[in-house]
């Protein structure tokens, strides 16, 4: 076995050097951790709507992973294919201009960012596609600092709404029927909100003024965990919520145990001093109302 030169010494050190980094990385992440490494930092899709938006994710890492890889395999090669090798009298060749090349490393980002925008739309259009009466419509209000969900009665004209409201101390906890689309139209009373289910793999911006919405098809009954993603004043933290996702028949089961408890309305409450004031809810001077 021949004498191993410095250079070999070296690269076989930082082998073992990121071998060494890799077994540390995963050994120190928890399971959900290193699944979400495994998705590419994505949890995995609960809705249809976040099915579309999962595989243009994974999609546009690997076109950016190839096109990292053939942009530093040629860098590398370069380096070592026109190093200066020992016993060279001059340094290569400098070459100052390259037509073509230049032409190339133009067009190609170019046609590359159009490839990305066209499929970018076309899954944008398939999410945000409105198209049809949804199953259920959720009034969600995003205000300082907490979340109310007013379920619509979409079998019934001027029926009341049944609704589910946090507060300092309570986190709510929206319920969906697995299956079946539900449009969420997002109102705010204050502030710029943002209402989003990591698992559904959709948010939008709640603006006051401002009537946005979107619909999600829940595909797996279960619980998670909700959150606003827009930084909205000093309590930001505590707008959490909670999602439980149930069959059909329990979900018209919920409401009506929202009814029989009294928590409807006959207007949906939007915030602010609305919701502090509806019968059930903690008055601003710590009572309930009546």
């Amino acid at each position: 076995m021949g004498v191993q030169t410095p250079l070999r010494k070296v690269r076989r050190l930082a082998v073992l050097a990121a071998a060494l980094t890799s077994v540390v990385i995963l050994t120190g992440c928890s399971e959900q951790s290193r699944h979400e490494w495994k998705n590419l930092a994505m949890p995995d899709p609960v809705s249809a709507q976040g099915e579309h938006i999962f595989i243009l994710w994974r999609w546009a890492w690997v076109a950016a992973l190839i096109t990292g890889g053939i942009t530093w395999g040629l860098m590398f090669w370069a380096m070592w294919r026109y190093r200066r090798k020992a016993g060279d009298p001059e340094v290569p060749v400098q070459t100052r201009y390259n037509l073509p090349l230049e032409i190339f490393y133009t067009i190609a980002p170019v046609i590359m960012v159009i490839v990305f925008f066209v499929h970018t739309v076309d899954t944008q259009n398939i999410v945000l596609d409105n198209k049809g009466k949804p199953d259920h419509t959720v009034i969600v209000v995003g205000q300082q600092w907490q979340w109310t969900f007013n379920y619509a009665n979409e079998d019934a004209i001027d029926a009341p709404y049944a609704f589910e409201a946090g507060t300092a101390d309570y986190v709510p906890t929206l319920v969906l029927p697995v299956g079946e689309t539900t449009e969420f139209q997002l109102r705010s009373p204050d502030v710029i909100h943002d209402f989003g289910v990591p698992g559904f793999l959709m948010k939008m911006d709640v603006i006051p003024g401002r009537e946005n919405h979107y619909r999600i098809t829940p595909t797996k009954i279960g619980d998670y965990r909700g959150k606003c993603y827009e930084l909205c004043g000093v309590y930001h933290s505590r707008m959490l919520f909670n999602v439980k996702v149930v069959s059909p028949e329990d979900f018209d089961t919920y409401l009506q145990g929202l009814e029989d408890a009294g928590r409807v309305a006959d207007q949906p409450l939007l915030g602010g001093a609305n919701a502090r004031t509806q019968a059930g809810l903690p008055a601003e001077g710590g009572e309930e109302s009546q």
